[in-house]
C-alpha cells in the first residue's frame, strides 16, 4: 500500500470513501467535495481527506442513523423514526401533503378501496395521478401511506445520493407493491435531474425538503441554478428548511430571505406554513 503522502488522486478518492457511510455517494460528488480542499496549500493530504469527509457527512450523513445502514426489513415507521428529518415531520405529514398537493387531482382516500397496484411506469403513461418527485428524498419513500391517508393517490420518486438509502426504500416498494421507485443520483447533475423529470404525463410536484441548505454548503447560489433547471418540466415546487435545531432544538432566526426574494421574483407562491419545526414554501410558474 502506498504511503498516504504518496496516494495519487484514484487512491485518494477511494481512501475518502472507504468509510461505510460515503461508499455509495455518487463519484461525482465525493470527486466535486474533495476540490474543495485539492489545492489547499495549508493543508496536508490526512486533512484534506478529512475535510472532505466531514463535509460530505454534513451535506449528506449527518442526520443518518447509523442503525439505517445496517437492516432491511423493518417496518416504515421504525425507519422513519430512525432518521432525525423524518422523524420530527411524523406527526405533521398528513397536513403537509395536504397543503403540498391541495388542488392537484385530489383522489379521497375512502374512494380508494383495493387500489390496482400497477407499477409507476405504466400508470405514468396513462396520467390522471399526481407525480411527486423527491429530490434528495434521504428515506422519506417509506412516508408513502400517508399521501394516501392525506387524500391523494400518487406516483412516488424519489431521488438520492445515500446509496444505502435508495436500495433501503426500493425494498420496501418491491416488497409492498408501492406505485413507486427511488433513483441514485446528483443533484448537482442537472441533465439527470432534467431526465429524471421528464418521465410520465400529468401533474408533477417536486419536493425539496431540507435539501437546498445543503447544497448550498459546496455551490453558493446553487439553489437558484436548480430552481430555473427544473421549473420548465414541472407545475409545482416545495421547499422547506429547518426553523429549529434538530439536535439542540435552538431557534433559527435565518428566513431564507435570500431565496425568498428570488422565489417571489421568479415564481408564484402558492402558500407558506409551519409544521412542527418546518417552514414550507409551496410555488409554481407564473
Amino acid at each position: 500500500m502506498a504511503r498516504r503522502k504518496d496516494l495519487n488522486y484514484d487512491e485518494v478518492i477511494e481512501k475518502i470513501m472507504e468509510k461505510k457511510e460515503f461508499r455509495k455517494l455518487p463519484l461525482s460528488d465525493v470527486k466535486l467535495v474533495y476540490s474543495q480542499f485539492e489545492d489547499r496549500e495549508d493543508l496536508i493530504l490526512d486533512e484534506k481527506i478529512k475535510e472532505t469527509r466531514d463535509l460530505l457527512r454534513k451535506m449528506y450523513t449527518a442526520f443518518v442513523s447509523e442503525k439505517l445502514l445496517n437492516v432491511k426489513d423493518k417496518e416504515p415507521i421504525w425507519f422513519l423514526q430512525k432518521h432525525i428529518s423524518t422523524k420530527e415531520r411524523l406527526n405533521h405529514y398528513i397536513d403537509v401533503y395536504k397543503k403540498c398537493l391541495d388542488g392537484l387531482d385530489e383522489v379521497h382516500h375512502e374512494e380508494l378501496i383495493e387500489p390496482n397496484y400497477i407499477s409507476a411506469k405504466d400508470k405514468l403513461t396513462k396520467g390522471g395521478i399526481i407525480n411527486v418527485y423527491d429530490l434528495g428524498s434521504g428515506i422519506n419513500g417509506f412516508s408513502y401511506d400517508y399521501f394516501l391517508e392525506a387524500g391523494f393517490n400518487v406516483n412516488y420518486f424519489g431521488f438520492e445520493a445515500v446509496g444505502q438509502l435508495v436500495d433501503l426504500q426500493n425494498n420496501y416498494f418491491l416488497k409492498e407493491k408501492k406505485n413507486a421507485d427511488c433513483f441514485h443520483g446528483s443533484l448537482f447533475d442537472l441533465e439527470i435531474v432534467k431526465s429524471f423529470l421528464k418521465k410520465g404525463k400529468g401533474k408533477k410536484v417536486v419536493f425539496l425538503f431540507k435539501t437546498l441548505d445543503s447544497l448550498e454548503m459546496l455551490k453558493r447560489n446553487y439553489s437558484k441554478e436548480l430552481l430555473k433547471e427544473i421549473m420548465p418540466f414541472v407545475d409545482r415546487v416545495v421547499v422547506s428548511w429547518a426553523t429549529k435545531s434538530l439536535v439542540s432544538k435552538k431557534n433559527f432566526y435565518a428566513e431564507r430571505k435570500w431565496l425568498k426574494d428570488f422565489i417571489k421574483e421568479n415564481y408564484k407562491i402558492i402558500d407558506e406554513f409551519q409544521e412542527g419545526i418546518e417552514n414550507y414554501l409551496i410555488f409554481e410558474n407564473k
